[in-house]
């Protein structure tokens, strides 16, 4: 195996000009997944473990300084090469990033160096339009080409397939849809035929949707486990517990994640403005340059919404993404300010201990 394989393109190429090593010094690995203390790196032989020094460890001013699944890393091996030191990440083509879940405003990364993102929703009690438009601001925002999975095909119609396709189609995306089924097969070889080799994609979506089963479909073999979902909600169990990037026959490369029950995004003025481009077209007909689209006269976006040429639901989701994203943005760089403070704070403190 080369490292073509593993997704090494031109474009990582040209950006090693920019690293502090050299390839005579240390090698190129690929992260495929992340535990608690280390991680998995992929080179052109085998896995093995790596750990990251204490440089990246305790010079990290945020989440987004350490290791995630997909990146590209500078290593130095040990031990007969059965284990590695992580010195250096490679600049990130793309990097998936959502606000931690719960009360804490955090980057957490999903995964890096991405080239399509497979959204999952099933054709079920998952389908949710509202939710469809969070991944998919995510995956803009990161400048990933986003590719909806529609999977459990098998259990609804094909009018009320035709009904639901209508459905996304009206909220003008501009991605590829596959409808498939694991249970009956239906539609897995579109999705095979459109994996090509070097390219990494990525699987989302809620728990229970059938990311899992996909990717034992793709790889011809029950590798990873699964779990049933709650017939009375149809929601799923965490089964997977970690992103992992596999390598499939074919030769493409897909990271699995688990699934999210939240999805905060923090400052994602660029995947709102990508994924709701028709309310941006309308807003360029408002009387006033400054308008918020809730209440001022001569707004285009209210007018539309009231003539019904704009779906109300689509629109406050817009509103409300837009405040959230807002808010997010404004208490991490705040949060940012206060944890430099305290830096500086420590480092004069240890300066004049030493001093003393």
């Amino acid at each position: 195996m080369e490292l073509k394989d593993l997704g090494f393109s031109n474009w990582f190429k040209e950006k090693l000009s920019e690293s502090q090593y050299s390839d005579d010094t240390l090698n190129l690995a690929r992260v495929v997944s992340v535990n608690k203390d280390n991680y998995r790196i992929r080179n052109e032989e085998a896995e093995i473990q790596a750990e990251i020094t204490g440089k990246i460890m305790y010079g990290a001013e945020s989440n987004l300084a350490f290791p995630t699944v997909g990146d590209w890393v500078h290593i130095q091996y040990f031990n007969e090469d059965t284990f590695a030191i992580i010195h250096e990440i490679l600049p990130r083509k793309s990097l998936l990033k959502r606000k931690t879940a719960g009360k804490k405003i955090e980057y957490q990364l999903i995964a890096s160096n991405i080239d399509i993102a497979f959204i999952v929703q099933s054709l079920d009690f998952n389908f949710n339009l509202r939710r469809l438009e969070r991944y998919l601001i995510m995956v803009n925002e990161s400048n990933i080409q986003p590719v909806l999975l529609l999977s459990k095909r098998d259990l609804i119609s094909p009018e009320n397939l035709k009904q639901k396709m209508l459905e996304i189609k009206s909220m003008n995306l501009d991605c590829g849809i596959f409808a498939f089924s694991n249970k009956t097969g239906e539609g897995l070889d579109e999705i095979q035929e459109f994996i090509k080799p070097g390219q990494t994609y990525c699987l989302l979506g809620s728990s229970g949707v059938g990311k899992t089963t996909l990717l034992n479909s793709l790889l011809g073999q029950n590798i990873f486990a699964t779990s049933n979902v709650r017939e009375k909600d149809g929601k799923g169990r965490h089964k997977t517990a970690r992103r992992q990037l596999t390598i499939l026959d074919q030769g493409g490369l897909i990271i699995d994640t688990p699934g999210m029950r939240e999805l905060g995004n923090i400052g994602v003025d660029t995947g709102l403005n990508e994924t709701f481009k028709d309310i941006v077209t309308l807003t360029q007909n408002c009387r006033f340059n400054n308008c918020k689209h809730i209440s001022e006269p001569g707004c285009s976006v209210l007018e539309a919404v009231e003539k019904g040429e704009l779906n109300a639901k689509r629109y406050q989701n817009y509103l409300k993404i837009r405040k959230e994203s807002e808010y997010y943005e404004m208490s991490y760089l705040e949060k940012r300010k206060k944890d430099k403070k305290f830096g500086k704070m420590i480092k004069t403190y240890m300066k004049n201990k030493k001093s003393t």
